[in-house]
This record gives structure tokens, C-alpha cells and sequence, in this order.
């Protein structure tokens, strides 16, 4: 009669058995996943798109769940998006390759915003903004199902302008400039001494026709960086636009947008005098003043500094350009 510890100690063992070839397994598939995945590598770098497809695919089929193998969701995720062609929308297999594109993309993005590694976080913010470019109108069009995800990246990274600068986008091309000026101001609140965000709410602004809130968008700019001539020079460079291409403009108005300019790159030309960009606009500025006068003696100064202003930029230039 065999006893119950023997019982026991063939169970033990069969289970170890059974322990140790699973263990084997799972380090074959990791082995083999693992040289699809370089291979996969080596075909992105060269974008042969369609075989790093394959292989990349066949890298997270050997083991879905190695994390190693985490970026290869991406990567298989952005083969599939540069295999789509925007000429053969409506294609079937075409559009698989993007419905494809969008699976991982998710997948990836899952998985690597969960781990641990800077570079694999790198990679799932990525996915994010990929996957909210797949879903944008020149792709998928479907501002519904970008609209969460711009907002969850919102969340995990409040700090960064670029998620509701992307946000911002989405509403303006879905006719909202309301919420497309919302998610500007609150980019400027994230970061309210990035130049960039003054940039962005100035040319939402000037989209929509909103030349005092444009102007009022950049003088705070120039606020945040008193030191920099281009922020002034920029400002400049609106007035004279909007003094030379709007001929609803009075004759007043024209003239004190002309001299609003002339005042803005005069700054610019304070901080630094030899600012050939500086020059050329404050040129285009004092030519746009001249056409402003009756007085024929003050035309001819104001285009004889024009010209001159404009002679010394190209010196500056080829200067510049001889000792590059």
C-alpha cells in the first residue's frame, strides 16, 4: 500500500516539473521575442515599415506582458501609421492599417504611462499624442474621441501648454473658439512665464479678428522677457501688418497703429542696436508713415531713413553671414 507521503512527494515533484517547464517556456518566447524586437529596431531605423510591422507584432505575441518589450506597442503602433495613405482613405485594408495604428497606440500608451522608467513614460506620452493625431480631422475625424484623451493627458501632466495648446486646436477646428480660448488662458495660468503661451493666445486672437486682445497677448509676452528685442520687434511687425493689409482702417487709426510700431521696435532697437530684423520693420513701418503725410518734406526724411535703415540691415547681414 503506497503512503500518503509518498503521494505527496510525486504531486511536489510533478508540480516542479510542471513549475520549471513553464518557466523554460516563458524564457524561450522571451529569447525569441526579444530578437524579433532587434530585428524590429533595425527595420524601423531604415523604415521599412511593413517588416518591422511583422516583426515588432511577432516580439509582443512571443510575450504580451514582458515589459521589456513595452515600447514595441508604439512602435508597432506608429509602423501601422506610416503604412496608412491618406489616398486610399476608404480602402479597407488601408484603413485596418490605421484602426490598427489606434489599438496600440491605446495599448502602448496603457502600459507605458503605468511603469516606472522616464524613457518608457516618454514613449506612452507619445502614443497619446499620436493616438490623438488619429483621430484627428485629417485621419480618422473623430474630435469626440480625441477630445477625453487630450483631456486626461491634461491631468497627468497639468504643467505642460502643449496638452491644451492640442486641445485648444481641436476646438478651434471644431468651430468652438469660445473653449479653444479657455484652454489658452488656462496654458498661460500653467505656465504664465513661458513666452509660448502668449504666442499662442496672441495668433488665436488674430485668427479670429481680435487685433486689441492679439496686441494686449504680446505686450504681456514682452512683459515676461523685457530683455528680448524679438518679443518687441514682434509686436511691432502685427502693427504694421494690420496698418498695411486693413483698408477698413480711418486714416487716424492707421497712423496711430503706425507709431505704435515704430514705438515697439524702437525698444527692440534700445536693447539691441545692431537688430538688422529690428531695422527692416521699423523701415516697412516709416514708409507706411510716409504714404501718412502731406508735408512732401517729411515724406522724403521718412524715406531716406527707411533706406537707410534698410542699407545698414543688409551690412549687418552680410557681416554676419562673412563671419559665419
Amino acid at each position: 500500500m503506497r503512503s500518503t507521503s509518498g503521494l505527496s512527494l510525486t504531486a511536489t515533484a510533478l508540480a516542479l516539473v510542471v513549475a520549471l517547464a513553464t518557466v523554460g517556456c516563458g524564457k524561450v518566447n522571451q529569447l525569441k521575442g526579444a530578437k524579433a524586437y532587434k530585428a524590429a529596431n533595425a527595420a524601423y531605423q531604415t523604415q521599412d515599415y511593413k517588416k518591422a510591422a511583422e516583426l515588432y507584432q511577432e516580439a509582443v505575441d512571443d510575450d504580451p506582458n514582458y515589459p521589456a518589450f513595452a515600447p514595441a506597442y508604439f512602435f508597432l503602433a506608429n509602423s501601422y501609421d506610416n503604412l496608412w495613405k491618406p489616398s486610399k482613405k476608404g480602402d479597407a485594408e488601408n484603413d485596418k492599417l490605421l484602426q490598427d495604428a489606434v489599438k496600440n497606440y491605446q495599448i502602448a500608451a496603457d502600459k507605458l504611462m503605468a511603469s516606472d522608467n522616464p524613457e518608457f513614460k516618454k514613449y506612452g506620452k507619445l502614443a497619446l499624442q499620436y493616438l490623438v493625431a488619429a483621430y484627428g480631422s485629417e485621419k480618422l475625424d473623430d474630435a469626440g474621441k480625441a477630445e477625453p484623451i487630450l483631456q486626461h493627458m491634461i491631468q497627468l501632466d497639468p504643467a505642460d501648454p502643449g496638452n491644451y495648446f492640442m486641445l485648444a486646436r481641436l476646438y478651434d477646428d471644431a468651430g468652438e473658439p469660445a473653449e479653444a480660448e479657455r484652454m489658452y488662458i488656462a496654458a498661460k495660468d500653467a505656465r504664465p512665464n513661458d513666452p509660448a503661451v502668449y504666442m499662442s493666445l496672441a495668433a488665436h486672437y488674430n485668427q479670429l479678428g481680435q487685433f486689441d486682445k492679439t496686441i494686449d497677448a504680446l505686450e504681456q509676452r514682452a512683459s515676461k522677457e523685457p530683455d528680448n528685442p524679438e518679443a518687441y520687434q514682434t509686436i511691432a511687425s502685427y502693427y504694421w501688418d494690420k496698418a498695411n493689409k486693413d483698408s477698413k482702417l480711418k486714416e487716424n487709426e492707421k497712423r496711430d497703429y503706425v507709431l505704435k510700431g515704430i514705438a515697439s521696435v524702437d525698444r527692440a532697437l534700445q536693447i539691441k542696436p545692431d537688430y538688422a530684423e529690428g531695422m527692416v520693420y521699423k523701415g516697412l513701418l516709416l514708409r507706411l508713415q510716409a504714404n501718412l503725410e502731406k508735408d512732401a518734406a517729411k515724406q522724403q526724411a521718412l524715406i531716406k531713413e527707411a533706406v537707410s535703415l534698410h542699407d545698414r540691415a543688409e551690412e549687418i547681414r552680410k557681416k554676419k553671414a562673412a563671419g559665419a
